[in-house]
Protein backbone atom coordinates (compact mmCIF):
# COMPACT_ATOMS: atom_id res chain seq x y z
CA UNK A 1 0.00 0.00 0.00
CA UNK A 2 1.46 3.25 -1.01
CA UNK A 3 2.12 6.01 1.46
CA UNK A 4 -0.59 7.82 -0.30
CA UNK A 5 -3.05 5.49 -0.02
CA UNK A 6 -2.22 5.29 3.59
CA UNK A 7 -3.02 9.00 4.15
CA UNK A 8 -6.18 9.06 2.73
CA UNK A 9 -7.09 6.00 4.94
CA UNK A 10 -5.80 6.82 8.08
CA UNK A 11 -5.36 10.92 8.38
CA UNK A 12 -8.18 13.06 9.99
CA UNK A 13 -8.02 16.24 7.80
CA UNK A 14 -6.37 19.27 9.53
CA UNK A 15 -8.93 21.87 9.52
CA UNK A 16 -11.37 20.30 11.90
CA UNK A 17 -8.43 19.20 14.14
CA UNK A 18 -7.27 22.80 14.13
CA UNK A 19 -11.05 23.73 15.12
CA UNK A 20 -10.96 21.70 18.14
CA UNK A 21 -7.81 22.53 19.32
CA UNK A 22 -8.72 26.49 19.29
CA UNK A 23 -12.05 25.71 20.88
CA UNK A 24 -11.01 23.39 23.49
CA UNK A 25 -7.93 26.07 24.28
CA UNK A 26 -10.57 28.45 24.89
CA UNK A 27 -12.56 26.53 26.75
CA UNK A 28 -9.74 25.56 28.95
CA UNK A 29 -8.71 29.18 29.86
CA UNK A 30 -12.16 29.78 30.98
CA UNK A 31 -11.92 27.22 33.70
CA UNK A 32 -11.87 27.50 37.70
CA UNK A 33 -9.37 25.98 39.87
CA UNK A 34 -12.21 23.26 40.90
CA UNK A 35 -13.32 23.02 36.95
CA UNK A 36 -9.46 22.13 36.03
CA UNK A 37 -9.66 19.49 38.95
CA UNK A 38 -12.43 17.96 37.88
CA UNK A 39 -10.79 17.90 34.26
CA UNK A 40 -8.21 16.34 35.75
CA UNK A 41 -9.71 14.00 36.93
CA UNK A 42 -11.51 13.01 33.67
CA UNK A 43 -8.58 13.10 31.59
CA UNK A 44 -6.30 10.71 32.93
CA UNK A 45 -2.69 12.69 31.88
CA UNK A 46 -3.59 16.77 31.62
CA UNK A 47 -0.76 18.94 30.83
CA UNK A 48 0.75 20.21 33.93
CA UNK A 49 0.00 23.35 35.13
CA UNK A 50 3.18 24.66 36.43
CA UNK A 51 5.71 23.27 33.54
CA UNK A 52 9.35 23.29 33.58
CA UNK A 53 9.73 22.82 29.32
CA UNK A 54 7.95 22.61 26.31
CA UNK A 55 8.57 19.97 23.89
CA UNK A 56 7.21 18.30 20.78
CA UNK A 57 5.56 14.78 20.16
CA UNK A 58 6.12 13.59 16.18
CA UNK A 59 5.19 9.96 15.49
CA UNK A 60 3.52 10.51 18.85
CA UNK A 61 1.82 6.73 18.72
CA UNK A 62 -0.07 6.67 22.01
CA UNK A 63 1.56 8.71 23.89
CA UNK A 64 4.43 7.45 25.94
CA UNK A 65 7.07 10.00 25.24
CA UNK A 66 4.26 12.06 26.48
CA UNK A 67 3.73 10.30 29.80
CA UNK A 68 8.02 10.32 30.16
CA UNK A 69 8.41 13.81 30.02
CA UNK A 70 4.92 15.30 31.67
CA UNK A 71 6.51 13.03 34.59
CA UNK A 72 9.53 14.97 34.50
CA UNK A 73 7.47 18.64 34.10
CA UNK A 74 7.29 18.80 30.30
CA UNK A 75 4.51 20.45 28.46
CA UNK A 76 3.63 19.09 25.23
CA UNK A 77 2.96 22.05 22.50
CA UNK A 78 2.42 20.18 19.40
CA UNK A 79 1.42 16.32 18.75
CA UNK A 80 1.47 14.42 15.16
CA UNK A 81 0.04 10.80 14.70
CA UNK A 82 -1.14 9.95 11.67
CA UNK A 83 -2.76 6.30 12.68
CA UNK A 84 -6.63 7.06 13.36
CA UNK A 85 -6.68 4.41 15.75
CA UNK A 86 -3.63 5.67 17.90
CA UNK A 87 -5.16 9.35 17.92
CA UNK A 88 -8.06 8.03 19.54
CA UNK A 89 -6.19 6.29 22.39
CA UNK A 90 -3.84 9.45 22.22
CA UNK A 91 -7.21 11.40 22.95
CA UNK A 92 -8.73 9.14 25.31
CA UNK A 93 -5.62 9.51 27.83
CA UNK A 94 -4.62 12.91 27.25
CA UNK A 95 -7.85 15.17 26.15
CA UNK A 96 -6.02 16.09 23.09
CA UNK A 97 -6.39 15.34 19.37
CA UNK A 98 -2.54 14.98 17.86
CA UNK A 99 -2.52 16.40 14.22
CA UNK A 100 -2.07 14.45 10.98
CA UNK A 101 0.22 13.20 8.09
CA UNK A 102 3.55 14.97 9.19
CA UNK A 103 5.47 15.04 6.09
CA UNK A 104 1.96 17.89 4.55
CA UNK A 105 3.54 21.46 4.75
CA UNK A 106 0.00 22.70 6.21
CA UNK A 107 0.93 19.99 9.48
CA UNK A 108 4.54 21.29 10.11
CA UNK A 109 2.70 24.66 9.70
CA UNK A 110 1.59 24.26 12.97
CA UNK A 111 4.16 23.69 15.19
CA UNK A 112 5.08 26.62 17.48
CA UNK A 113 8.69 28.12 18.17
CA UNK A 114 10.61 28.12 20.69
CA UNK A 115 9.75 24.95 22.25
CA UNK A 116 12.99 22.78 23.69
CA UNK A 117 12.45 19.53 22.98
CA UNK A 118 11.79 17.61 19.84
CA UNK A 119 10.88 13.88 20.61
CA UNK A 120 10.07 11.06 17.84
CA UNK A 121 9.91 7.86 17.99
CA UNK A 122 9.96 8.20 13.99
CA UNK A 123 9.06 4.69 11.84
CA UNK A 124 11.07 1.52 12.17
CA UNK A 125 9.62 -1.02 9.79
CA UNK A 126 12.11 0.69 7.40
CA UNK A 127 14.68 -0.69 9.20
CA UNK A 128 13.57 -3.59 11.70
CA UNK A 129 15.25 -6.82 11.34
CA UNK A 130 11.69 -8.54 10.90
CA UNK A 131 11.05 -6.20 7.72
CA UNK A 132 12.60 -5.76 4.54
CA UNK A 133 15.02 -3.60 5.72
CA UNK A 134 14.84 -1.17 2.94
CA UNK A 135 16.22 1.79 4.44
CA UNK A 136 15.80 5.20 2.99
CA UNK A 137 14.54 3.28 -0.50
CA UNK A 138 11.52 2.28 1.61
CA UNK A 139 8.97 5.30 1.57
CA UNK A 140 8.97 4.79 5.25
CA UNK A 141 12.16 5.68 6.31
CA UNK A 142 12.51 9.02 4.15
CA UNK A 143 10.13 10.21 7.41
CA UNK A 144 13.48 10.75 9.01
CA UNK A 145 14.21 13.91 6.64
CA UNK A 146 10.86 15.52 7.43
CA UNK A 147 11.96 14.84 11.14
CA UNK A 148 15.36 16.81 9.96
CA UNK A 149 13.62 19.63 8.35
CA UNK A 150 11.57 20.80 11.51
CA UNK A 151 14.52 20.78 13.44
CA UNK A 152 16.23 22.65 10.44
CA UNK A 153 13.62 25.13 10.75
CA UNK A 154 12.50 25.18 14.39
CA UNK A 155 16.12 24.85 16.11
CA UNK A 156 14.93 23.07 19.38
CA UNK A 157 17.70 23.19 22.11
CA UNK A 158 17.77 19.24 22.21
CA UNK A 159 16.32 16.23 19.80
CA UNK A 160 15.07 13.28 21.29
CA UNK A 161 15.25 10.45 19.33
CA UNK A 162 14.42 6.49 19.52
CA UNK A 163 14.40 3.83 16.95
CA UNK A 164 14.83 -0.36 16.31
CA UNK A 165 18.38 -1.39 17.50
CA UNK A 166 19.20 -2.54 13.46
CA UNK A 167 19.19 1.01 12.66
CA UNK A 168 22.72 1.74 13.38
CA UNK A 169 23.62 -1.85 11.69
CA UNK A 170 21.43 -0.89 8.91
CA UNK A 171 23.26 -1.14 5.42
CA UNK A 172 26.61 -1.91 6.83
CA UNK A 173 26.19 1.28 8.66
CA UNK A 174 25.53 3.42 5.42
CA UNK A 175 21.95 4.16 6.80
CA UNK A 176 22.83 5.10 10.82
CA UNK A 177 26.11 7.48 8.83
CA UNK A 178 23.15 9.22 6.78
CA UNK A 179 21.32 10.31 9.46
CA UNK A 180 24.09 11.00 12.25
CA UNK A 181 26.03 13.63 9.42
CA UNK A 182 22.47 14.82 8.92
CA UNK A 183 21.61 16.05 12.44
CA UNK A 184 25.53 17.35 12.56
CA UNK A 185 25.05 19.69 9.61
CA UNK A 186 22.10 21.03 11.14
CA UNK A 187 24.57 22.09 14.15
CA UNK A 188 23.75 19.35 16.62
CA UNK A 189 25.80 17.58 18.90
CA UNK A 190 24.79 14.23 18.55
CA UNK A 191 25.22 11.00 21.10
CA UNK A 192 23.78 7.62 20.66
CA UNK A 193 23.59 4.55 22.63
CA UNK A 194 21.81 0.98 22.42
CA UNK A 195 19.77 0.00 25.38
CA UNK A 196 17.78 -3.15 26.73
CA UNK A 197 14.73 -2.28 28.33
CA UNK A 198 15.18 -4.78 31.13
CA UNK A 199 19.01 -3.80 31.51
CA UNK A 200 18.50 -0.10 32.09
CA UNK A 201 14.95 0.46 32.93
CA UNK A 202 13.72 -2.25 35.64
CA UNK A 203 11.19 -3.63 32.96
CA UNK A 204 11.23 -7.69 32.27
CA UNK A 205 10.63 -7.04 28.81
CA UNK A 206 13.56 -8.03 26.25
CA UNK A 207 13.40 -4.88 23.96
CA UNK A 208 16.68 -3.26 22.86
CA UNK A 209 16.39 -0.06 20.86
CA UNK A 210 18.62 2.78 19.82
CA UNK A 211 18.46 5.93 21.49
CA UNK A 212 19.59 9.25 19.78
CA UNK A 213 20.31 12.36 21.76
CA UNK A 214 21.09 15.59 20.26
CA UNK A 215 21.94 19.64 21.68
CA UNK A 216 22.15 22.42 19.83
CA UNK A 217 25.97 23.35 20.11
CA UNK A 218 25.36 27.00 19.41
CA UNK A 219 23.21 27.12 22.66
CA UNK A 220 24.25 24.33 24.70
CA UNK A 221 27.78 24.69 25.47
CA UNK A 222 27.94 21.96 28.45
CA UNK A 223 26.43 19.54 25.86
CA UNK A 224 29.82 16.93 26.35
CA UNK A 225 28.80 16.29 30.06
CA UNK A 226 25.70 13.89 28.41
CA UNK A 227 25.62 10.85 29.53
CA UNK A 228 23.32 7.99 29.15
CA UNK A 229 22.09 5.95 32.07
CA UNK A 230 23.63 3.80 33.46
CA UNK A 231 22.30 -0.22 33.74
CA UNK A 232 20.96 -1.83 36.61
CA UNK A 233 19.31 -4.99 38.21
CA UNK A 234 16.29 -6.64 36.91
CA UNK A 235 13.82 -6.73 40.45
CA UNK A 236 11.08 -6.65 38.74
CA UNK A 237 9.41 -9.88 36.71
CA UNK A 238 6.64 -11.08 34.94
CA UNK A 239 4.27 -11.82 37.27
CA UNK A 240 4.45 -7.66 38.05
CA UNK A 241 3.10 -7.23 34.98
CA UNK A 242 0.84 -9.93 34.43
CA UNK A 243 -2.77 -9.18 35.63
CA UNK A 244 -5.87 -11.97 35.39
CA UNK A 245 -8.08 -9.40 35.76
CA UNK A 246 -7.96 -8.05 32.23
CA UNK A 247 -7.82 -11.70 30.88
CA UNK A 248 -10.90 -12.30 28.59
CA UNK A 249 -12.00 -15.93 28.10
CA UNK A 250 -11.81 -14.99 24.09
CA UNK A 251 -7.24 -15.02 25.02
CA UNK A 252 -7.14 -18.72 26.09
CA UNK A 253 -6.69 -21.39 23.70
CA UNK A 254 -9.02 -24.24 23.27
CA UNK A 255 -8.20 -27.72 22.05
CA UNK A 256 -10.55 -26.84 18.95
CA UNK A 257 -7.39 -24.43 17.83
CA UNK A 258 -5.00 -25.37 15.55
CA UNK A 259 -1.51 -26.69 17.22
CA UNK A 260 -3.16 -26.79 20.50
CA UNK A 261 -1.41 -29.78 21.38
CA UNK A 262 2.24 -28.31 20.70
CA UNK A 263 1.24 -25.28 23.03
CA UNK A 264 0.38 -27.66 25.80
CA UNK A 265 3.45 -30.06 25.68
CA UNK A 266 5.77 -26.78 25.44
CA UNK A 267 4.42 -24.73 27.50
CA UNK A 268 4.74 -25.77 31.16
CA UNK A 269 6.10 -23.47 33.54
CA UNK A 270 4.18 -20.55 34.40
CA UNK A 271 7.55 -18.04 35.06
CA UNK A 272 7.93 -17.95 31.58
CA UNK A 273 6.72 -16.50 28.31
CA UNK A 274 6.11 -18.33 25.58
CA UNK A 275 6.08 -17.39 21.62
CA UNK A 276 4.45 -19.31 19.12
CA UNK A 277 6.64 -19.01 16.15
CA UNK A 278 4.82 -20.26 13.39
CA UNK A 279 5.81 -24.04 13.59
CA UNK A 280 6.90 -24.33 17.51
CA UNK A 281 7.33 -22.84 20.87
CA UNK A 282 9.89 -20.82 22.03
CA UNK A 283 10.64 -20.16 25.61
CA UNK A 284 12.30 -17.26 26.99
CA UNK A 285 15.11 -18.74 28.81
CA UNK A 286 15.61 -15.06 30.77
CA UNK A 287 12.33 -15.62 32.19
CA UNK A 288 11.03 -11.56 30.80
CA UNK A 289 8.84 -10.76 28.04
CA UNK A 290 9.88 -11.04 24.64
CA UNK A 291 10.04 -8.01 22.27
CA UNK A 292 6.37 -6.96 21.72
CA UNK A 293 5.92 -6.62 18.43
CA UNK A 294 3.08 -4.82 16.19
CA UNK A 295 1.36 -7.82 14.72
CA UNK A 296 1.57 -10.17 17.43
CA UNK A 297 -2.48 -9.60 17.75
CA UNK A 298 -2.84 -10.65 14.54
CA UNK A 299 -2.40 -14.35 15.31
CA UNK A 300 0.22 -16.66 14.42
CA UNK A 301 3.32 -15.41 14.65
CA UNK A 302 5.08 -13.85 17.40
CA UNK A 303 2.09 -13.61 19.57
CA UNK A 304 3.29 -13.45 23.37
CA UNK A 305 1.70 -16.91 25.29
CA UNK A 306 1.45 -17.86 29.39
CA UNK A 307 0.36 -20.50 31.06
CA UNK A 308 -2.14 -19.72 34.04
CA UNK A 309 -3.98 -21.83 36.18
CA UNK A 310 -7.09 -21.05 33.54
CA UNK A 311 -5.09 -22.59 30.91
CA UNK A 312 -2.91 -21.24 27.82
CA UNK A 313 -3.39 -17.70 26.68
CA UNK A 314 -1.91 -14.55 25.30
CA UNK A 315 -1.31 -11.39 26.63
CA UNK A 316 -3.94 -8.93 26.99
CA UNK A 317 -3.59 -5.94 25.82
CA UNK A 318 -3.20 -3.82 29.59
CA UNK A 319 -0.80 -6.60 30.21
CA UNK A 320 1.14 -5.45 27.08
CA UNK A 321 1.06 -1.86 28.04
CA UNK A 322 2.51 -3.07 31.36
CA UNK A 323 5.48 -4.84 29.36
CA UNK A 324 5.87 -1.18 27.98
CA UNK A 325 6.09 0.36 31.89
CA UNK A 326 2.66 2.34 31.10
CA UNK A 327 1.21 3.88 34.16
CA UNK A 328 -2.11 1.75 35.74
CA UNK A 329 -4.40 4.24 35.15
CA UNK A 330 -3.43 4.51 31.51
CA UNK A 331 -6.39 2.89 29.08
CA UNK A 332 -7.68 2.03 25.78
CA UNK A 333 -10.59 3.53 24.58
CA UNK A 334 -13.87 0.42 24.58
CA UNK A 335 -14.40 1.29 20.74
CA UNK A 336 -10.55 0.07 19.50
CA UNK A 337 -10.28 -3.45 18.51
CA UNK A 338 -8.05 -5.92 20.17
CA UNK A 339 -5.85 -5.91 17.22
CA UNK A 340 -5.51 -2.06 17.05
CA UNK A 341 -4.44 -2.42 21.09
CA UNK A 342 -1.93 -4.87 20.16
CA UNK A 343 -0.37 -2.62 17.15
CA UNK A 344 0.15 0.15 19.26
CA UNK A 345 1.41 -1.44 22.21
CA UNK A 346 3.58 -3.44 20.05
CA UNK A 347 4.79 0.11 18.52
CA UNK A 348 5.21 2.25 21.69
CA UNK A 349 7.96 2.75 23.77
CA UNK A 350 9.11 1.32 27.43
CA UNK A 351 7.86 4.59 29.38
CA UNK A 352 10.17 4.59 32.17
CA UNK A 353 13.51 4.05 29.83
CA UNK A 354 12.56 7.23 27.82
CA UNK A 355 12.03 8.91 30.85
CA UNK A 356 15.44 8.34 32.56
CA UNK A 357 17.18 9.37 29.05
CA UNK A 358 14.99 12.51 29.38
CA UNK A 359 16.15 13.08 32.82
CA UNK A 360 19.70 13.27 31.29
CA UNK A 361 18.87 15.49 28.85
CA UNK A 362 17.07 17.82 31.35
CA UNK A 363 20.16 18.12 33.38
CA UNK A 364 22.57 19.04 30.38
CA UNK A 365 19.37 21.51 29.31
CA UNK A 366 18.21 23.35 32.79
Amino acid sequence: MSLKKNKKKYCIPDSPIKKFKEAQAAFCEKLTDEQNQILEEIIPFPPPQNFKFTFIDLFAGIGGFRIALQNLGGKCVFSSEWDAQAQKTYFHNFGEMPHGDITLEKTKAAIPDNFDILCAGFPCQAFSIAGHQKGFEDTRGTLFFDVAEIIRRKRPRAVFLENVKNLQTHDNGKTFTVIKSTLENLGYAVYFKVMNAMEFANVPQTRERIFIVCFDKSRIINHEKFSFPKAENLTRTIHDCIDELTASSDLYYTKKMGHYQDLVEGIKSKDSIYQWRRMYVRQNKSHVCPTLTANMGTGGHNVPLILTSSGIRKLSPKECLNFQGYPQKYSFPQSIANSSKYKQAGNSVVVPLIQKVCQKICQILF
